[in-house]
């Protein structure tokens, strides 16, 4: 079940290859309010730079999304093609442009194909209503794998509020903001400034710690449409309700997260990379992700290669606050590392990292800061992905 209001269509434009749904519309009926977060990279696709004009309004009653092409690094062209894409749905559904958003996902350095673009938009305000969320979120993947689809529920004063989140990526996952394309629904009235801080905190503690290889994308947006269908008080942070809205959106944006790195390019493996006893927060976080993203651990994970040095390693060159005599290392509940020498117990540890998912605990036993990543192993499949990516 999806939020009130909301309608979806999809269509096959062809834009990489035909044969598939490639171009999605998400409408809320009613006029909503939104936030957004978006890329840090400093190379920026047109819509992204578009989007985060516009989310300045705050206001927002359509978005229309694209995969196959990332309309990035595609110059003046690029901005004219995303402005007259935001023009035709504004004109088609008798909106103002400055509440139609439009996302792209896919290949970078190609021009988006306009003649085969253009004549879709009519068919898409045609259907209307008559696709699902979850044909969206097939709509709007590229090497991904499977639908990335989460929905929660609340109560609020007797009325049944609902969160719907879709996402995709597979590749090009290490965010600092949030990955790839995520669309947030909700029929609960929420306050725009409530709606941006909520974003910011939850996406901090979902999508901005997963890693599946280290890069960046030039087009990670998400955004956030509540349009207050159920007729609730606006939520704000001092509202009853607001513990439950902030939990219900944290478990949306942290599952799509745990799908993300799940789905991740060639990946066998979900790992969690846990770090406590930091001397500070930052410190746990560097580390976590130094371990997370490195090449060499991940192909031994991969590989069932209990190799903890790499991982000892990957901390020395972290740049963090270190003893190597105080640190400990466990595989799942297998101390592999105590105070920085091995254990002798690979044998056992590597039955653990046989699973399809574990944890990877580091305790550096210098502070009280921890900090969580999500990755997953390095396998032969990612380079074949994405050594054929562009054909």
């Amino acid at each position: 079940m999806v939020p009130k209001g909301f309608l979806f269509s999809t269509v096959d434009a062809a834009i990489k290859k035909p044969g598939r749904k490639d171009l999605a519309l998400i409408v809320s009926q009613k006029e909503a309010a939104i936030a957004g977060m978006f890329t840090t990279n400093r190379v920026k696709a047109a819509p992204v730079k578009l989007d985060m004009e516009k989310i300045r309004s705050g206001r927002a009653q359509a978005i229309i999304v694209n995969s196959g092409n990332a309309n990035a690094c595609t110059g003046e062209n690029g901005m004219q093609d995303a402005r007259e894409i935001i023009s035709l749905v504004a004109g088609a559904l008798m909106v103002k442009p400055s509440h139609v958003y439009v996302c792209s996902t896919g290949v970078i350095g190609v021009p988006l194909p306009m003649n085969r673009i253009r004549p879709k938009i009519s068919k898409l305000m045609l259907g209307l209503g008559k696709s699902t969320v979850e044909d969206v979120a097939k709509a709007i993947m590229t090497t991904d794998t499977f639908p990335k689809i989460v929905t929660r529920k609340i109560k609020i004063g007797g009325r049944t509020g609902t969160l719907t989140g879709i996402c995709k990526g597979a590749g090009m996952i290490c965010p600092q903001m949030a990955t790839m394309l995520c669309f947030i629904m909700t029929d609960i009235a929420v306050r725009q400034k409530t709606l941006n801080k909520t974003l910011q905190g939850t996406i901090n503690n979902s999508f901005n710690r997963i890693t599946v290889d280290g890069d960046r994308s030039t087009n990670d947006t998400v955004l956030i449409m509540a349009n207050g269908m159920i007729g609730n008080k606006h939520i704000n942070e001092k509202s009853a309700s607001y513990r439950l809205f902030n939990k219900a959106l944290n478990d949306i944006t942290y599952e799509l997260s745990r799908m993300i790195v799940k789905d991740g390019e060639g990946a066998t493996k979900l790992i969690e990379i846990q770090v406590r006893g930091a001397k500070n927060e930052k410190d746990a976080r560097k580390a976590a992700f130094a371990v997370a993203n490195s090449s060499l651990v991940k192909t031994a994970l991969y590989g069932n290669d209990v190799n903890w040095g790499r991982i000892m390693a990957a901390l020395g060159y972290s740049g963090i606050a270190l003893r190597e005599e105080r640190t400990d290392i466990y595989f799942g509940k297998i101390a592999i590392v105590k105070k920085g020498t091995g254990t002798g117990r690979e044998s056992k540890a590597s039955n653990v990292i046989k699973r399809k998912e574990f944890t990877i605990l580091i305790d550096l036993n210098i502070g009280k800061a921890s900090a969580k990543v999500l990755t997953c192993d390095l396998t032969e499949d990612y380079v074949r992905i994405n050594a054929s990516y562009m054909t």
